[in-house]
C-alpha cells in the first residue's frame, strides 16, 4: 500500500506568500481534518483547522478543495494561517506580532484521520509537516537608529541599491514593531520604523511643530541606500494623523506618496500629542457586552472646525486611504468621506484613492496573519490596560489583509519605482 504523503510549498517563504497544502494517497472519500498550531514569541500557541473529504484519487488540494467545518469553511487557501485562533484555555486578549524579525513564525501542520474539532495534542497524527514563514528574505539587514534624538530601525534590501525608502510608523501603543518595515525590505524598499510614542516626545512636542518627524524623515531621505526623492509615509491608526501632519505641514518633508491605514485626519495638531491623547480619552467611551472598550464614538461627529483637523486639501501627492467599515476603534468610514469631501472642495480629490472593506476592523496587517477582533492593550501615554474591541469578522477582514496588501505593494511601486527599474527584489 503507497504511504500516505502530506505536503506543504514552499516550507520556507515570506510571510505574504500563499502555501500550497496536498494530501495525497489517503483512501477515496476519507474524511480528515488538516491542522496548524504555531507556539508564539510569548509560548502562547495559536491553532486553526479544516475539515475535508479527499476526492475519487484520495487527494486532498487545499487550494481548490473546500473545507466542510473547522476555524473556516470553504475553498480557502490560507484559512490554515488566517483563522488561527489561541488554544482553548490561553490567556484572554492574545495579540499574536513578531518581536524578533531575524527568526520565522513556524507553523506545524497536521493532517488527522476523520473531523476533530478539538483534542489535537492526544490524538496521533497521521503525517506532519513544517513551513517557515519569513518577514525578513535573505540578505535583508536590520540596523538599530539612534541618531539626533531619533530612535527607530532601518530594515535594508540586499544589493547596493539605491532604493525608495518608506517611513513607517504605528500607534497609539508605541514601540518599535519592525515586522512591517521588514516585509516591505523584502519587496525592495529601505522601510525605517520610528518609535514616537515615548513621554519625553510625547509631552515636548506637538504634531505640527515637532522637529523630530522632520529629523527622522531626513535621516532615511539621507541615507546612503535611499532615492533621496523617492521617500513615502505609511502610517497605522495614530501613525496615520502623523503621516498626514507631515505631509501638509512640514516645509521641509515632501514625501513621494503616504498610504493611510484605519487613521483619522481628525485631531488638534497644535497641541502637545500627551494632551492630544487625554483629549481623545476624555469621553464618549463605550463597552459593549463583554465590557471591551468601544472608542469610535469619541471622535464623533466629525468637528467643522478646521483647526481640530488635518488641512487634506493641501496635500500635494498621491494619498491611498485603507479604511475597515467595522473598525470599532475609530470612525474611519466617516474620517474618510470626511478627508474626500475636503480633498474635492480643495480641488486635489484626483490624488486621492479609497480601499473600502465591508466587515474589516481596525488592526488591518499583512496578509494571512490572524485576525483580532479584540485584545489586551496598553496605552503608550497611561499604560492603562485594556482590553480593546477593534471590530471586523475574521473571513471578511481576512480578504482586506490580503487585497490591501496587494494594492499597498501597488501603489507603492507605481509611485517610488519608474517604470522598469525595480530591482533586486528579494525572494526566499
Amino acid at each position: 500500500m503507497t504511504r500516505m504523503m502530506l505536503t506543504v510549498q514552499p516550507s520556507r517563504g515570506l510571510v505574504d506568500e500563499k502555501l500550497q497544502v496536498v494530501v495525497k494517497n489517503l483512501p477515496p472519500r476519507q474524511e480528515v481534518t488538516l491542522h496548524s498550531l504555531h507556539q508564539s514569541e510569548s509560548n502562547d500557541f495559536w491553532e486553526a483547522f479544516g475539515h475535508y473529504v479527499s476526492d475519487g484519487k484520495g487527494t486532498v488540494t487545499v487550494a481548490e478543495d473546500a473545507s466542510v467545518g473547522g476555524s473556516y469553511q470553504g475553498t480557502e487557501p490560507m484559512g490554515l494561517l488566517w483563522s488561527m485562533k489561541p488554544v482553548p484555555g490561553s490567556r484572554t486578549g492574545l495579540r499574536l506580532r513578531k518581536e524578533d524579525v531575524r527568526t520565522p513564525m513556524v507553523v506545524q501542520i497536521s493532517v488527522y484521520r476523520g473531523h476533530i474539532s478539538r483534542g489535537f495534542r492526544e490524538t496521533p497524527s497521521l503525517a506532519c509537516a513544517v513551513a517557515e514563514r519569513w518577514y525578513m528574505a535573505p540578505g535583508v539587514r536590520r540596523v538599530d537608529v539612534e541618531e539626533k534624538g531619533v530612535r527607530g530601525t532601518l530594515l535594508l534590501p540586499p544589493g547596493p541599491g539605491p532604493f525608495p525608502g518608506v517611513l513607517d510608523m504605528w500607534g497609539g501603543g508605541g514601540g518599535l514593531v519592525e515586522y512591517r518595515s521588514a516585509l516591505l525590505a523584502s519587496h525592495g524598499y529601505v522601510s525605517m520604523v520610528l518609535e514616537y510614542m515615548t513621554p519625553k516626545i510625547m509631552e515636548k512636542f506637538t504634531l505640527k511643530g515637532h522637529h523630530y518627524f522632520e529629523t527622522a524623515f531626513a535621516i532615511l531621505r539621507d541615507y546612503p541606500q535611499v532615492c533621496s526623492d523617492r521617500v513615502a509615509i505609511l502610517g497605522l491608526s495614530f501613525g496615520t494623523t502623523v503621516a498626514l501632519t507631515m505631509a501638509v505641514c512640514s516645509p521641509l518633508i515632501e514625501p513621494r506618496c503616504v498610504v493611510c491605514v484605519s487613521g483619522s485626519h481628525q485631531l488638534p495638531v497644535e497641541e502637545p500629542l500627551s494632551d492630544v491623547l487625554m483629549w481623545i480619552n476624555k469621553d464618549k467611551v463605550r463597552f459593549d457586552e463583554e465590557k471591551r472598550l468601544i472608542t469610535r464614538y469619541l471622535l464623533l461627529p466629525i468637528p467643522s472646525d478646521p483647526s481640530k483637523k488635518v488641512e487634506v486639501g493641501k496635500i500635494r501627492c498621491p494619498l491611498l486611504l485603507i479604511v475597515g467599515e467595522d473598525d470599532q476603534s475609530w470612525p474611519v468610514s466617516e474620517m474618510a468621506e470626511d478627508m474626500e469631501k475636503m480633498m474635492k472642495e480643495a480641488g486635489n480629490s484626483h490624488l486621492l484613492t479609497t480601499l473600502s472593506y465591508p466587515g474589516a476592523g481596525h488592526l488591518i496587517e499583512p496578509p494571512y496573519t490572524p485576525h483580532f477582533c479584540s485584545t489586551t492593550f496598553v496605552s503608550a501615554k497611561t499604560r492603562e490596560k485594556v482590553i480593546m474591541l477593534w471590530g471586523g469578522e475574521t473571513k471578511e477582514h481576512s480578504y482586506a489583509q490580503e487585497h490591501s496588501w496587494q494594492r499597498t505593494l501597488a501603489f507603492l511601486q507605481q509611485h517610488l519605482y519608474s517604470r522598469g527599474d525595480k530591482s533586486n527584489r528579494s525572494n526566499l
